[in-house]
């Protein structure tokens, strides 16, 4: 009797609204979430476009996986590279700054892709060169965003604050591919960069408001930075921290690990083989390709709403795992569905997976990352979990090319589902609340 009463106050209205309520006190309680939530929207907007013309512009340049996945590895390397120098950037400079810095310089980018590609002059050698500057320039601001974000997602609104996050974000990309897809189909890819570049912009000038909202948080970190360094820190010395942290915590290192085999299966899918997917293999209008980018958005957005809509889960890490799965078994699907509501349906199942599992992810960072580290224990994170994507996007590209993308789709999902269960059987991962 006492569980069907529970399961009916949850069905109730009011259990509805205390959901709700739950899910959007964020946006009540702190201005700065707003402005950070705002600024970061607007630029994931822009991206999202950006995102379903890239790799249209690349097929339609030279039509293979290999040099696909050439661009998605020149991309990435810069960004490997700089991470274990960007936590300690992070963590000495003003977090604010390296955000405006990085969104103007992304803006300049975007708007010069824009121009080549008005003027009929991309070549691949300039797309190839923008690509190391973007992933130079993500390699600072990920961080930065995700040491800020620690900051500002107090633990009163931590939970919802994520989801929210996340859920927002997801909803950016049931518009950006669909309109990515239609700009490319119907007026110019330059179209498509030039509205990057604007919304770059606009995400600039919300940073810059909340640059004067925190302006005394900061300058007490930037004092505390300036102590550090007089105490004789250097490289070394902040590097070997944030390794500490993470040792301390087998959740976070033995996922990192994890990670960073499984992205090369699932992300050198979404990146290199699902463009091929849909404009070569299927033939598909890039209206349907970006349909299908948005429905993973679709799946996202359920999978944020259900995990912010509770304050407290339990057996997260159990939870987060079985996300993972479930986002490998999608993948796997696209190998083997060629009915186009099936592989839209794929791709929603992708989502809700892999979000559940990012939910998880980052909310345990900011609950056993201190403050001060964040920065360095975030760089490290994403330098493991990227390390290997320069290769794995080159090795995903040349094997669709040599043994084809069917084959290639199906053998990386089932390889980073088997990791994600052998994973599970480790007590300390399966056993985490």
């Amino acid at each position: 009797m006492e569980t069907q009463n529970s399961t009916l106050s949850s069905a109730s209205p009011e259990g509805r609204r205390s959901a709700w309520a739950t899910f959007t006190s964020p946006l009540r309680q702190s201005k700065a979430f707003t402005l950070l939530w705002l600024g970061h929207w607007i630029a994931m907007l822009g991206t999202s476009v950006t995102t379903v013309i890239l790799p249209l512009v690349i097929y339609s340049l030279t039509g293979s996986t290999t040099i696909m996945g050439l661009a998605m590895t020149v991309y990435m390397l810069p960004n490997v590279l700089i991470l274990p120098f960007a936590g300690m950037i992070v963590d000495r400079i003003d977090r604010i700054r390296l955000l405006l810095f990085t969104n103007i310089a992304r803006f300049g980018l975007m708007f010069a892709a824009a121009v080549l590609m008005f003027t009929d002059g991309m070549k691949l050698p300039y797309l190839f060169v923008g690509l190391a500057l973007y992933g130079l320039m993500d390699g600072i601001f990920n961080p930065a965003y995700s040491a800020l974000r620690a900051q500002v997602f107090t633990p009163d609104i931590r939970n919802a604050a994520n989801a929210l996050s996340q859920i927002s974000i997801q909803a950016v990309r049931l518009l950006g591919p669909p309109l990515g897809g239609f700009i490319v189909s119907f007026t110019s890819a330059g179209v498509g960069f030039g509205l990057d570049s604007i919304a770059y912009l606009i995400s600039f000038a919300c940073f810059w408001m909340l640059s004067s909202h925190l302006a005394s948080l900061i300058g007490k970190r930037q004092a505390n930075a300036e102590q550090q360094d007089q105490e004789g820190q250097h490289f070394l010395k902040d590097f070997i921290a944030g390794f500490t942290i993470l040792k301390s915590h087998p959740w976070l290192w033995i996922t990192i690990l994890a990670f960073s085999f499984i992205n090369i299966c699932y992300s050198g899918i979404i990146a290199v083989l699902i463009p091929w997917l849909f404009k070569v293999h299927h033939s598909y209008s890039p209206v349907v390709y970006g349909v299908a980018m948005a429905s993973s958005g679709v799946g996202a957005m359920l999978g944020a709403f259900v995990y912010g809509s509770r304050k407290h889960w339990k057996h997260r890490g159990l939870l987060a795992y079985l996300g993972a799965f479930v986002s490998g078994l999608a993948l796997l699907l696209l190998a083997v569905v060629t009915w186009m509501p099936g592989l839209i349906m794929s791709m929603m199942l992708e989502g809700f997976g892999i979000m559940i599992f990012a939910i998880i992810w980052e909310t345990s960072l900011q609950e056993m990352v201190p403050a001060e580290s964040f920065g360095r224990v975030a760089s490290l994170d994403l330098m493991f979990s990227f390390a290997l994507l320069p290769v794995g996007y080159l090795a995903v590209g040349a094997m669709a090319d040599k043994l084809g993308g069917i084959f290639t789709i199906g053998l990386f999902s089932t390889i980073g589902m088997c990791i994600v269960l052998g994973v599970l059987y480790v007590p300390h991962i399966r056993r985490f609340q």
